[in-house]
């Protein structure tokens, strides 16, 4: 059985990549990241908070324990060890100055408190005391043993609510983050759906845009206004070809018509005149197709060769050319003037603004050249009728034509203008149309001058 290459649909492109694992999600890589920095600074605070408390609770039984040991030392020097016999609640022993034992309190006859651990804790009698030695008279020593089980057990339970309080916030952190995050980024699975959603034939569609005004919002604004864009273009690109289609149909079906006509009747055309109809269209062809070449390469942004030109020469060359056609041109305005661009191209704006104004003038035309400051300045009068002010941005349109009738008996495709707007644009220029000094149409080029 032959090995078929299989591809994935674009539906099945678009749910797969909707199932994006909860872990690597940016919601619970968020919550991870808030509740380990929030476990973290938890926990060393109740660290910290453990030893400072537990360091208060000994200081404050050593203090008691001192004050009670200073207490016992003064009833010695005043009754003698005898009062020491009479103590039932405190564990406390009376020693020489040898160490040994000369009274003890009744809880403190079992055993030998360490004289040498003044201030530390021990076990005596099973049970975890904190000793403290307090001279007295005749070099006797009163050596006092205070039980700190209760205070151990109150750090017990405080660490255990400190533990449990930890917990909690931890998990209340991670919750509310969860929650919070996750309510934030839903508009991002709304938009991320919408979008998925849009094809090339869906381009009318929009993404919502949340009322937060915060990041998430401007996103979904700046996605709309790049849809808007996209369909736009998509728009122009679809009108450019049936233009484009309409345009090259005519010249095609005429050609057609003739050869129909010259091989059904032979005897109602010569063969010079379906000649001369095929060269005519096909030259009306050959323009419309070298136009569309130039303005894609235009729209694509294709590099072109940049030099010093001469504008006045460009001027000068199609002023004699209208010239050798019969045309009335007045070239006095023109002056040297150097720009930096494409020759070629910059050529085809001279060549379009005078066959556009041989077009439309009734009898004469005027070709200027200039500098205005920073600016090279090309004019391009003619005497015709003018362009309605209205019309004004719309002749530099693809296949825009303001007469249809005679632009097309003249050979004029529509892409004259919409040339020269494109090589202005890629050479960093201006173009613009207003009212000549003849009465009809002024074209003004302007473009920067060569350093």
């Amino acid at each position: 059985m032959p090995a078929t290459d299989w591809r994935p649909t674009v539906a099945e492109r678009g749910s797969t990549k909707g199932r994006m694992p909860v872990l690597r999600t940016l919601r619970a890589r968020i919550t991870a990241a808030a509740t380990i920095i929030v476990a973290i600074v938890t926990v060393l605070a109740s660290i910290g908070f453990s030893a400072v408390l537990s360091s208060e609770v000994r200081d404050a039984t050593t203090r008691a324990a001192e004050t009670r040991a200073a207490e016992l030392a003064t009833r010695i020097e005043e009754s003698g060890t005898a009062a020491i016999a009479d103590l039932d609640d405190d564990i406390v022993q009376v020693v020489d100055e040898t160490g040994r034992v000369v009274a003890a309190s009744e809880d403190a006859e079992d055993g030998t408190l360490p004289v040498d651990r003044d201030g530390e804790v021990v076990t005596y009698d099973g049970d975890p005391v904190l000793i403290v030695v307090e001279e007295a008279d005749d070099d006797a020593r009163v050596v006092l043993a205070v039980p700190v089980d209760g205070d151990e057990a109150t750090l017990a339970t405080a660490g255990w609510l400190l533990a449990a309080s930890t917990l909690l916030v931890v998990l209340v952190v991670a919750a509310v983050t969860w929650w919070v995050v996750g309510r934030a980024l839903r508009p991002v699975g709304r938009i991320r759906r919408e979008v998925d959603d849009i094809t090339a034939d869906r381009l009318d569609r929009r993404v919502p845009e949340p009322s937060s005004g915060d990041e998430i919002a401007a996103l979904a604004v700046t996605m709309n206004r790049m849809l808007d864009r996209l369909d736009a273009s998509a728009t122009a690109q679809r009108r450019f070809v049936s233009d484009a289609s309409h345009e090259l149909r005519s010249p095609l079906a005429t050609m057609r018509q003739h050869a129909e006509l010259a091989r059904a009747h032979p005897e109602a055309t010569t063969l010079d005149d379906l000649a001369e109809v095929v060269t005519e269209e096909g030259a009306r062809m050959q323009d419309l197709v070298e136009g569309l070449l130039v303005l894609t390469r235009l729209d694509e942004r294709a590099p072109h060769r940049r030099g010093t030109v001469d504008l006045d020469d460009l001027a000068l060359a199609e002023v004699a050319r209208l010239r050798a056609a019969g045309v009335t041109v007045d070239g006095s305005a023109i002056t040297a003037v150097q720009v930096t661009g494409d020759e070629r191209l910059l050529g085809r704006i001279a060549r379009n603004l005078a066959d556009n104004a041989a077009r439309h003038a009734a009898s004469r035309i005027a070709v200027g050249v200039a500098r205005d400051g920073a600016d090279a300045v090309m004019t391009v009068d003619d005497d015709g009728s003018g362009i309605p002010a209205s019309e004004r941005e719309r002749v530099f349109e693809r296949f825009v034509r303001l007469d249809e009738g005679r632009a097309r008996d003249a050979g004029g495709s529509g892409l004259g203008l919409a040339i020269v707007a494109g090589v202005v644009r890629a050479s960093g220029g201006t173009v613009s149309v207003g009212d000549s000094p003849l009465g009809g149409a002024r074209f003004t080029v302007r473009l920067p001058v060569a350093d």
